[in-house]
């Protein structure tokens, strides 16, 4: 589980003291032009070729000391620069893709042998990959995606998000001073200092560039689909939480807070809106109230719903001043003297809280009859995206039935949403989550292409 106690009495009292020393110019693999970065990733990734991949888990193993050790600068960056997150939860995303981001151990070879001898199947790279990042995990983005990919042989081009543009270059320059000192040739990682759609259409339809890999909405992967290369889109999602009366509902309740508002709900991953069943529903309510959130009632709701909504003829859609913003802010709007981690608010099944993807610490509690109502509800809620949802259950037949309606990448049972992605749950983490394009979890072998390697009646030796 997350030390939000360490996190809170001592990490935060550090990082108020921290004034992260930025260089405007001069950044290593940080270039004014896209014309110039595609240049020299082209010419370094000449150079890392002739690179093993034991010299490429070495450089791997350095970004991640690297990482840890300015977590918390990139953390105070990303929320100074984007007023987006919270800069615990932030050092939290560094460590974890620092600690669980797969190298060079995720590819993994395949033979077969036989009467006609032996074929080897190996994962190689690309060439030079063009990734797109968000706003919304910019550093962690380029970190996470530099270690996979050149665990992978490749070398990368990002275009960052432009609201993120000083922090995501930051991680570009920590990936390539990383890389330098493991002995790996410079600018094996390039950026640009402005990134704009210009430098973005460049980086997509450069004959450079082998690969594409975007992590944002959905016009940024459906631009990638149309290029006519092979292509990697992580797209929306909007994930729905179900808690049926056989949970236990106190954990539920706790877990629920925990993961809806970690970083201020920017995380695509996230709970974003809750179906319980009715008969569980003031237990749940009550136990959410008591790990960290706080319930709006009457008026204050639709209030609420005018500050963080746009309304355009009975269409709703954020608010982007308020994406990511903490729960205090919300209720200092309306009057509410509090500092919860997450608002809570009971609203009917076709309230916008339900079906708008809020990124905000926000979350709609939806009441339903039974598990088949809410399993209805919250597949419709996940508009198809199929990325990720949630439920806590101990009746097997539940849980099963849910995974199977609504066809995520992630789905977790029982525990906050972020064990998803490896925090307090098995497996890696990862912050290119690809449902549109199937890669799922994406990590080192997401950014390799198969060879076979065919010899002919030799080396069966059985």
């Amino acid at each position: 589980m997350i030390d939000e106690k360490y996190i809170s009495d001592i990490v935060e009292n550090v990082i108020k003291s921290i004034k992260p020393n930025i260089p405007a110019t001069h950044q290593k693999g940080v270039f004014p032009t896209m014309t110039e970065a595609l240049e020299a990733v082209s010419k370094a990734y000449v150079e890392f070729k002739k690179y093993s991949v034991a010299q490429r888990e070495k450089m791997i193993q350095k970004i991640r000391e690297y990482t840890l050790a300015e977590a918390a600068v990139m953390a105070e960056m990303g929320v100074e620069e984007t007023g987006m997150g919270r800069v615990s939860d932030k050092i939290i995303k560094h460590q974890l893709v620092a600690n669980k981001t797969p190298g060079t151990e995720d590819l993994k070879p395949a033979v077969m042998t036989g009467d006609a001898g032996m074929t080897l199947v190996e994962m190689a790279p690309f060439g030079v990959i063009g990734s797109i990042t968000p706003s919304t995990n910019p550093s962690e983005t380029v970190i996470c995606n530099s270690m996979g990919m050149i665990a992978g042989g490749n070398a990368v081009v990002f275009n960052p998000h432009p609201n993120a543009k000083r922090v995501a270059n930051y991680a570009v320059d920590l990936v390539n001073r990383a890389i330098l000192e493991a002995g790996g040739p410079e600018n094996l990682v390039v950026s640009v200092y402005n990134p704009t759609m210009e430098t973005s259409n460049e980086m997509v339809t450069s004959p450079i560039v082998r690969m594409l890999v975007a992590t944002g909405g959905p016009g940024v992967v459906k631009m990638l689909l149309s290029s006519g290369k092979k292509a990697i889109g992580a797209g929306a999602g909007n994930p729905p939480v179900i808690v049926d009366d056989t949970a236990d509902i106190e954990k539920a309740g706790k877990d629920i807070v925990a993961g809806a508002s970690f970083d201020n709900n920017l995380p695509c991953i996230a709970e974003k809106e809750c179906f319980v069943i009715d008969s569980v529903a003031d237990r749940l309510i009550k136990s959410m109230t008591e790990n960290g959130a706080y319930l709006l009632r009457g008026a204050d709701v639709d209030r609420l719903k005018d500050l963080a909504l746009n309304n355009k003829d009975g269409k709703y859609s954020i608010k982007k001043e308020w994406v990511g913003k903490d729960a205090r802010l919300f209720l200092e709007k309306l009057g509410i003297n509090a500092d919860p981690r997450l608002i809570i608010c009971e609203v009917p099944k076709d309230h916008p809280f339900v079906s708008v993807e809020m990124m905000m610490p926000i979350l709609g509690i939806v009441r339903v009859k039974d598990i088949d109502e809410a399993i209805e509800l919250a597949v419709k809620a996940e508009h198809g995206n199929r990325h990720s949802a949630h439920i806590h259950s101990k009746n097997v037949d539940n849980l099963t039935r849910f995974a199977k309606a609504v066809e995520t990448t992630i789905f977790v049972k029982n525990a906050p949403s972020y064990a998803g992605i490896g925090a307090g749950g098995e497996g890696y983490t990862t912050f290119t989550i690809a449902g549109p394009t199937g890669e799922g979890l994406t990590a080192a072998h997401s950014f390799t292409r198969q060879r076979r390697c065919v010899l002919v009646d030799g080396l069966h030796i059985v």
